[in-house]
């Protein structure tokens, strides 16, 4: 059985934007339109479907990383900001996206909140799995 693990994670995190969208549950917040994604963008994404796209990805992220937290999900989705004549230097992506986002994918059933010994955050349900390996498995065909 093909999984997560065995296909292009762009091409699954494309296809899988595609397919959320029409699960009612997902759907971008009104200021989606003019937000940036993080201190260290100096615009909002110019991608109208970026919300889908971001959704897909933190998905995909809790499959094969999970138990995981909104502040983990922030370093992964930081990059470093341009201070002109000072060094760059690294700052964690917004949070409050990562955590609409994520409280949507548990309304949808996709994810649910965990722990694994010491370590707390949402983990993938089986929907979750199998919504994504599904996706998968027609793209390895």
């Amino acid at each position: 059985m093909t999984t997560v693990y065995d296909v292009d994670a762009s091409e699954l995190i494309k296809k899988a934007a595609e397919e959320l969208k029409s699960v009612k549950e997902i759907n971008p917040p009104a200021w989606a339109d003019f937000v940036k994604t993080g201190m260290s963008k100096e615009r909002p994404p110019a991608d109208k479907d970026w919300w889908y796209m971001r959704t897909a990805s933190i998905l995909r992220t809790v499959y094969v990383k999970g138990p995981i937290g909104v502040s983990k999900l922030r370093t992964k989705y930081g990059g470093k900001k341009n201070r002109g004549v000072a060094k760059e230097r690294s700052y964690k992506g917004a949070g409050n996206i990562i955590r609409k986002a994520m409280q949507q994918l548990e309304k949808a059933g996709f994810v649910k909140q965990a722990q694994a010994g010491t370590h707390k955050g949402r983990v993938a349900t089986p929907k979750g799995k199998s919504f994504l390996d599904k996706i998968a498995l027609k793209l390895n065909k």
